[in-house]
């Protein structure tokens, strides 16, 4: 073997050893936590509320739009631009379901019937 394909495979052997070496994982600071802390962490600082900031969107452009700049990552985005919808919606998602005790009554009367003429 000639002295400069020895000199070639020890390159090739070289860039093949520091690029195999350990491989840097990016961590995703925000996945895990509830929306109105993600909120309160990244949005508060510039928007005093929640409220209005989705008013007038979908909840996909949203999600895209907050994904594609604010979010570290698909699953916060969705998380935020869910809890900011159901702000501006009236919407209140439960965090547990309520216990029924006892018989269970309805929570809404029928509407009264409507007088005869």
């Amino acid at each position: 073997m000639s002295p400069t394909k020895a000199r070639c495979g020890l390159l090739v052997v070289a860039v093949m050893a520091a690029l195999g070496g350990s491989v840097a994982v990016a961590q995703n600071l925000d996945q895990g936590k509830p929306a109105p802390k993600l909120f309160a962490e990244g949005c508060a600082s510039c928007h005093r509320s929640a409220r209005g900031l989705a008013k007038g969107r979908f909840r996909l452009t949203l999600y895209l739009f907050l994904q594609k700049h604010y979010s570290s990552g698909s699953s916060s985005a969705w998380a935020l631009a869910s809890y900011l919808e159901s702000i501006d919606s009236g919407k209140r998602v439960a965090s547990k379901p309520a216990a029924t005790t006892g018989a269970s009554r309805p929570r809404f009367r029928p509407p009264a019937p409507v007088p005869a003429r």
